[in-house]
């Protein structure tokens, strides 16, 4: 073969997307969020079955969240000096072995136990993914390669909870954690065989902070789009409730249907547009969104408010995670990685906490009217540093 066209083949190669490497870090990053999903409805089920109260329920939701938020930076520092197999890896067993300890938990005070270790095994397994799902994608399809690998929440979200509550439903719970548990052992085995690229050596006077300052500007874009998310999923069924409206299930389904169309055409629209043309809309859609929620009097209207927040959920949130990463070295993209990820759980939670006070003080259509702001907030924060977020990604 000439060299011309062996060179020709060389960068072909490096542009391919869907190698083996990257479709076995996206099957275990999805098996990891069924194993994950699947849980979220179903155990506040089992804490009313141990005769935990509403508070209770709160606090094993937070325990979980606590635990990976505190974990995320840390382990993201790891896997860039340590290498990315061995903490992913280590992390997967961690949730794993979480998921099928359930099955030995008798108090609610045992539960929250198992979730500390559970949300250390999930923020160390899912920032370690999100880093080796960077190493592997081309850097001219970052945008459109982060947005595939992030479908494996969209389709878990879609799937798993339902799941989850037919299998208590029919079965058991010791079914419900061994399904779990068998989830999260496939997404190990799929860790097993995904070839990890080698560390080069660090240079003299690298950093060393757990945070990546390059990363914090669209980690606070994250952490305000996230508040306003909070408010959707704590509190959209109680809102229908109120409005007398039933199904409102479906907004999830369509929610994430939407999700999952607009995040790889984001992705492949930021690679050749640049960052301005799916955030900026993006932004307006979720504030729409927002907006649209706080007049809502039947069900067509929180629908159209499903496909609006998808929409601008879709392209906002891969194009912050390309962003976080398009600047950084090599031995800095865990460190960027958990910075982001640190801000999103924040933002859910953070929101959760404040749309929770809000919606007891002025109503939940006053609270979702609110809730437009933290979006606004997000826009002025992007358009502030434009020239740091704008042009192609390159």
């Amino acid at each position: 073969m000439a060299r011309g066209s062996f060179e020709k083949s060389l960068e072909e190669s490096r542009e391919k997307l869907w190698t083996r490497d990257f479709i076995l870090i996206c099957l275990s990053s999805l098996a990891t969020f069924m194993g994950f999903q699947i849980l979220m409805p179903t155990l506040p089920v089992y804490v009313a079955f141990l005769g935990g109260k509403e508070s209770e329920i709160g606090l094993v939701i937070g325990f979980f969240t606590i635990s990976a938020v505190v974990v995320r930076p840390f382990v993201g520092r790891g896997v860039d000096i340590y290498g990315r197999r061995g903490i992913y890896l280590f992390g997967l067993l961690v949730f794993a072995l979480s998921c099928l300890a359930y099955n030995w938990t008798r108090t609610v005070m045992a539960l929250l136990m198992v979730r500390l270790l559970h949300g250390f095994g999930w923020g160390a397994s899912s920032t370690a993914a999100g880093t080796v799902a960077a190493d592997l994608v081309p850097r001219q399809r970052l945008g459109e390669g982060m947005g595939y690998f992030g479908l494996a929440a969209t389709i878990s979200m879609a799937v798993a909870p339902a799941a989850g509550l037919y299998i208590i439903e029919r079965f058991n719970f010791s079914a419900l954690f061994f399904a779990s548990t068998g989830l999260a052992a496939l997404a190990l085995l799929f860790g097993c065989f995904v070839r990890y690229r080698k560390m080069p050596p660090r240079q003299a006077g690298a950093r060393s902070s757990v945070f990546e300052k390059n990363a914090l500007r669209p980690s606070l874009v994250t952490f305000f789009i996230t508040t306003s998310y909070g408010a959707v999923v704590s509190f959209i069924a109680l809102y229908a409730a109120e409005k007398g409206i039933a199904n409102v299930g479906i907004f999830f389904t369509v929610y994430a249907v939407v999700l999952g169309l607009t995040r790889p055409v984001a992705g492949m629209l930021l690679d050749r547009r640049g960052y301005d043309i799916v955030v900026l809309p993006g932004i307006l859609f979720i504030i729409a969104a927002m907006l649209l929620l706080s007049r809502a009097e039947h069900l067509g209207m929180f629908l159209l408010a499903g496909v609006l927040y998808g929409v601008g959920f879709g392209g906002v949130h891969p194009s912050m995670q390309a962003l976080a990463v398009k600047n950084v070295p090599f031995y800095r993209r865990g460190a960027a990685t958990g910075t982001l990820f640190t801000a999103f759980d924040l933002g859910i939670a953070a929101g959760a906490l404040l749309w929770g006070a809000i919606s007891q003080a002025v109503g939940y259509a006053a609270m979702y009217f609110l809730a437009a702001l933290p979006g606004a907030v997000a826009l002025l924060l992007y358009l502030a540093t434009g020239r740091q977020f704008s042009g192609q990604a390159k």
